[in-house]
């Protein structure tokens, strides 16, 4: 059974964790060491536990608390030279030994997991989201994306779990604090998926016969949990779905852990 849960999740800070057997990964590390040692525990895991650490891309949302589990638990670190060009002078020195280049796009095997990392639009040099695959299952984490095209469909369809992007309300982003250029750069191509955007490809997912998403890295000024849930929900069922049958749909909060998720 693989176990799966959001330790943070949103603009704030980023941490994931998925287990099978004795592979024990952490996705990302975008807040403290001793954050995530926390959020671990409140789960039931440990830090000591860990076996490894994926990087999707080098945004310090996603990589400021890598380099201090790395050295403190001599984690190895999984992530592709492009990634790790920009990353590496960032978070303090690592045992190169620990540095471990997969490709993007191209399967490589970490302990009991098949792990896909497929490209995605965002504003990184390299950015990718990531399939996890063992015991005939599929657990999808995909943020920090600028638009939905026909290869992420195809990456993140099939997924027993996904956990997708829900950035930003557009209302709350339009008439919010934010300065033009950073609207600009979260509404582009190579930003971040509104609410909309998300319930629009949940709605395709489920046509296709996928059941079962989480809401993830919502922003703290222009979203909320309840506001991003209600978004997918109304659209859904404007779409005909029996949200309350056919699937179920949660928020990854930004500042608290997750439940368990078992699949």
């Amino acid at each position: 059974m693989i176990e799966f849960a959001s330790l943070y999740s949103g603009s704030s800070g980023n941490a994931l964790y998925i287990e099978y057997k004795d592979t024990k990964i952490l996705i990302d590390a975008g807040v403290s060491g001793i954050k995530i040692e926390k959020a671990l525990n409140h789960i039931e895991k440990e830090a000591s536990d860990l076996t490894a650490i994926v990087i999707t891309h080098e945004h310090s949302d996603h990589i400021s608390g890598v380099g201090v589990m790395s050295r403190r638990y001599n984690l190895p670190i999984y992530i592709n030279k492009g990634t790790w060009s920009e990353t590496k002078g960032s978070i303090g020195k690592i045992n190169e030994a620990n540095v471990f280049y997969f490709k993007s796009n191209e399967t490589f095997v970490l302990g009991d997991f098949n792990v896909h990392p497929f490209s995605i639009p965002h504003d990184a040099t390299d950015p990718v989201g990531f399939n996890f695959i063992a015991k005939n299952k599929k657990i999808t984490t995909a943020t920090d994306i600028g638009h939905i095209n026909s290869t992420i469909i195809k990456s993140i369809e099939g997924s027993n779990l996904l956990l997708l992007e829900c950035n930003h309300d557009m209302d709350m982003l339009e008439n919010g604090s934010y300065p033009y250029y950073l609207k600009k750069r979260i509404k582009s191509d190579y930003g971040h998926l509104c609410n909309d955007n998300t319930s629009e490809t949940i709605f395709e997912l489920i046509k296709k016969g996928q059941k079962h998403f989480l809401l993830g890295h919502l922003s703290n000024e222009n979203n909320n949990p309840k506001l991003a849930l209600q978004t997918v929900i109304e659209y859904l069922k404007n779409k005909g779905i029996d949200v309350t049958k056919d699937i179920t749909i949660d928020v990854a909060l930004r500042d608290a852990p997750s439940k368990l998720y078992y699949i």
